[in-house]
C-alpha cells in the first residue's frame, strides 16, 4: 500500500530530518503565526515562507517493513509533486529555462513578478496578474513573455492531523500519513489553470506575444504527457509548456518543453471521459440518503 505524504517541508527533504527539528517544523506550521516561519529558501529575494503548512511538495510512499514499525513511512513510490508555486524558483531556473528558448540573452534578461494584466471595472483595481514575465531588455521595445507557474492542490483531509503527529513523534522515520490524500490534478488543471490560459494566452496573441506555463512532470503526465511529436516552433502555437522535475536530491531539473495552441492546451487540460451509466448508478446507491424534511414551526 501506498500513500502521499511529505516530500519537503519549509524548504527541507523530509524522510530524514531528524525528529526534533520535525517537531519544531510542527510547531511553526500549526501556529497562525506565519511572520514564524523559516525563510523560503527557493525564492531569490529573503521572504518568510507564506504557505500555510509550509509543505513545498508532496510525493507517494510505501509502508515500512520493518518489524512493529508499519505506521512509519518506507521507500519513496514516486516523484515529488510540487503543492507551491514558489518551489519552481529555485536557481531561478524557469524563467532562465523560458529565456534561452525565445533566444534571450540569458545574462541581459530580466524579470517582473506579478504584474497586474485584469482590472475590475467596478473598482479599477487590479483583478488578476502574470506571475513573472521575463523580458528581453528593460525598455519599451523589449521583446517580453508571461510566465505562469502552476502547483497542484491535493484532495482529502488538511495536514494538521499529520503536523499534530509530528510534534510529538521521536522516533527516527517519520510517522506515515494516517489520513488519504492525492494530487488533485482535476482542480489544478481544468478548473484553475485552465481559465487562466483562456484568458491570457488569446490577449498575449493579439500582442504578438506568448504565454509560457510551468507545470512539474506528475503534472503534466497527468494530463496526457508529451505530444508525440513535439514542437519546438515557437510559431506553432500559442503556449510554451515547461515541465521540470524535482530529482532525488530535490533539485530542481529541466525535463521537456513544447510548444502547443490554445486549443490543443485546452483539450489537453479537460482529458477526462465519463464513467459507464451502471458504474455511475452503483456509486449513486451508495450514497443515497433519506431526503429529510424539517418539522414545521
Amino acid at each position: 500500500m501506498k500513500r502521499y505524504g511529505i516530500a519537503e517541508w519549509y524548504g527541507e527533504p523530509f524522510k530524514h530530518m531528524p525528529p526534533e527539528r520535525r517537531r519544531e517544523l510542527a510547531r511553526i506550521a500549526l501556529d497562525p503565526d506565519r511572520r514564524k516561519a523559516p525563510d523560503c529558501p527557493f525564492q531569490q529575494v529573503k521572504r518568510t515562507c507564506s504557505k500555510k503548512g509550509g509543505v513545498c511538495s508532496i510525493r507517494p510512499y510505501r509502508r515500512y517493513l520493518g518489524n512493529h514499525l508499519h505506521d512509519r513511512i518506507g521507500e519513496a513510490a514516486g516523484n515529488p509533486v510540487i503543492t507551491c508555486p514558489r518551489r519552481f524558483e529555485q536557481s531561478n531556473l524557469v524563467p532562465r529555462w523560458l529565456a534561452r528558448i525565445v533566444g534571450f540573452n540569458e545574462s541581459n534578461s530580466f524579470l517582473a513578478r506579478e504584474v497586474p494584466f485584469m482590472r475590475s471595472p467596478s473598482t479599477n483595481k487590479p483583478a488578476g496578474r502574470m506571475d513573472l514575465v521575463v523580458a528581453g531588455g528593460n525598455t519599451a521595445s523589449s521583446r517580453w513573455y508571461g510566465l505562469e507557474m502552476q502547483a497542484v492542490y491535493f484532495s482529502g483531509k488538511g495536514m494538521d492531523s499529520d503536523f499534530e503527529r509530528l510534534a510529538m513523534d521521536d522516533k527516527a522515520l517519520p510517522p506515515a500519513s494516517a489520513e488519504i490524500r492525492r494530487p488533485d490534478w482535476r482542480s489544478s488543471s481544468a478548473k484553475r489553470l485552465m481559465p487562466q490560459l483562456q484568458i491570457k494566452a488569446p490577449t498575449l496573441r493579439r500582442w504578438a506575444t506568448k504565454l509560457a506555463v510551468a507545470v512539474d512532470a506528475e503534472f503534466f503526465e497527468a494530463i496526457g504527457g508529451q505530444s508525440q511529436s513535439p514542437s519546438h516552433d515557437l510559431d506553432e502555437g500559442d503556449i510554451i509548456w515547461l515541465v521540470p522535475w524535482i530529482n532525488e536530491d530535490y533539485q530542481l531539473k529541466q525535463r521537456h518543453w513544447e510548444v502547443l495552441s490554445l486549443e490543443a492546451s485546452s483539450d489537453k487540460l479537460l482529458a477526462a471521459e465519463t464513467v459507464k451509466r451502471l458504474e455511475f448508478e452503483q456509486a449513486l446507491r451508495d450514497r443515497l440518503r433519506l431526503l429529510e424534511v424539517p418539522e414545521q414551526d
